[in-house]
């Protein structure tokens, strides 16, 4: 396949794409590079080289073998991706064992390039591995054995957590590109297929990857608009996998800390000793394998944001601490006596209703006032299905690992999606569109057999919708009472829709409901106008 060549460079100039090189040069001494779709760098292609702070790449790019060592291990990078097996971050050692982190760059489905930096150790070399790396170096660089052991010093170590952390930086700069380039190109990326029989709403990109344009979703934009320019701690409320962290995310990347960090805690994830020492770090000795001392997330995140998620599921005795943060600005390091002070933004996400918790007792009120400053409630999938199309063709084009345009769906499979209750939401919409690009195989349009057996299974069964279509009367003896109120509500929005000249619209208002339920229910019934 012929790729489009992009001098993705052009983008240097967006403020959080500068933000975060300026980061990964200050905290690891690392360099964002770009690569085109085949694996040139596009510096090295100008003749540019701006090497890590690792001595060892200094040495390698200023050597002819070296240099030319490096561009193919950039190569490699590029094969893994445009092999289909990843097309999200990736991490991949270079030909002298130091990591590589790279995120693929898509301009309408298309891999175009990649953004990677590169240089770092995820973990001290063993004796054996120190031997093949001075060994490896000699090969196009000479040197005394105390110039090597210096050189080797100076690579930056990151822990997993770390590594972690680059990987999203550079994952976020990456889908920063993508986002502009969608906006630029009229957001052909995230356009609904025609295929899908009903026409697509503008696609809403100001914050990346959150993608909608219902009603629910452009007031909660024009909150978050709001939202991101102050410091104030914000309350991210929303059943599971509606994407609270990309909403935290939005926030620190899109304000005033943008620059600082961005650390991310699931409260559920740890047991309270474990969580607590997570979160404010402890000091040597302060229990047993507590070696040396160790700064907690808290101090990580200062300066920045602390997205502290499914915060309703912290024990008391926790929460008492971080009420302190929040009031006085200080914590105190398991085992330690000396407060710490820090300056961090708080936003907290939770899945739980917290006032319900606190009239329970198991959430402090004084608390709860206290994240519960600003507020944001991110409506579920079923309640705004109009966004459903873009969803897909999002998700679509996100997991396709094959060559040209992603697939799109039937209209019957469209209207199968829109069918079922999407218990998990966005996140299990996603696993779904993931599933399906699987199966495609080549094929252009996806039909309801593809889907999963759980999304077959909610749909009306074969005759029940003929009973539903007509009139009280016309409903068969012995037939539910279910069956009863779903022929009147079939027919009375047939009716509506007939007399609004299938304005949905319209018709949502007259029937006091939402527009989305109204889909729902006119796919349900199967309620679509015959041209």
């Amino acid at each position: 396949m012929t790729h489009n060549v992009v001098d993705l460079r052009i983008y240097d100039e967006l403020h959080s794409v500068q933000a975060i090189r300026t980061l990964v040069r200050k905290w690891w001494q690392l360099e964002l590079a770009y690569a085109d779709a085949n694996g040139y760098v596009l510096d090295h292609a100008d003749g540019n080289i701006f090497p890590s702070g690792n001595e060892f790449c200094k040495k390698a790019l200023n050597s002819k073998e070296g240099f030319r060592r490096c561009n193919e291990s950039i190569k490699a990078v590029s094969e893994r991706i445009k092999s289909g097996r990843r097309r999200s971050i990736l991490v991949r050692q270079c030909h002298l064992g130091f990591d590589v982190v790279a995120a693929p760059i898509q301009f309408g489905g298309e891999v175009v390039g990649f953004l990677f930096a590169g240089g770092a150790l995820h973990e001290e070399p063993k004796a054996g591995q120190r031997s093949e790396l001075f060994a490896s170096l000699r090969e196009f660089s000479d040197g005394p054995q105390n110039e090597l052991e210096a050189a080797l010093a100076s690579v930056p170590r990151m822990g997993g957590s770390e590594l972690e952390h680059l990987a999203s930086m550079v994952e976020y700069a990456a889908s920063e590109i993508m986002k502009v380039q969608a906006e630029r190109k009229g957001s052909e990326a995230s356009a609904m297929p025609a295929a899908s029989g009903a026409e697509a709403p503008a696609v809403q990109t100001h914050f990346g990857n959150i993608v909608g344009a219902s009603e629910s979703m452009v007031e909660m934009f024009g909150l978050l608009e709001k939202v991101v320019k102050s410091e104030a701690t914000v309350l991210v409320h929303g059943e599971s996998g509606t994407g609270k962290e990309l909403i935290a995310r939005a926030i620190h990347f899109h304000g005033p800390r943008a620059k600082k960090p961005f650390v991310v805690q699931n409260c559920s994830a740890f047991n309270d000793n474990l969580l607590e020492s997570a979160l404010f770090g402890h000091v040597r000795g302060a229990f047993t394998g507590a070696v040396k001392d160790q700064k907690g997330l808290f101090e990580m995140a200062d300066g920045g944001t602390f997205f502290l998620d499914e915060i309703g599921d912290m024990s008391p005795a926790l929460q008492v601490k971080l009420l302190r943060v929040l009031q006085e600005g200080t914590l105190t390091p398991v085992g330690a006596t000396k407060p710490v002070k820090v300056n961090v933004r708080i936003v907290a996400a939770s899945h739980k209703d917290l006032s319900e918790l606190v009239k329970t007792g198991q959430f402090r009120e004084d608390l709860y006032y206290r994240v519960n400053v600003l507020r944001i409630s991110v409506p579920p999938l079923r309640e705004r299905l109009e966004d459903l199309p873009m969803l897909v063709a999002h998700f679509l084009s996100k997991h396709h690992h094959g060559e040209g345009k992603p697939p799109v769906l039937a209209a019957d499979t469209m209207a199968a999606l829109a069918n079922y209750s999407w218990r998990g939401n966005i996140r299990e919409l996603e696993n779904e569109m993931e599933r399906l690009n699987v199966l495609a195989a080549g094929d252009d349009v996806l039909s309801p057999s593809m889907l999963s057996p759980r999304i077959l299974e909610a749909l009306p069964k074969p005759g029940v919708p003929e009973l539903r279509r007509g009139t009280t009367t016309e409903i068969a003896p012995g037939a539910t009472l279910r069956e009863l109120v779903e022929g009147i509500e079939s027919e009375v929005i047939h009716q509506g829709l007939i007399r609004t000249h299938w304005n949905k619209s319209q018709l949502a208002k007259e029937l006091g409901i939402s527009r989305s339920n109204l889909i729902q229910k006119c796919s349900y019934y199967g309620l679509e106008r015959k041209n």
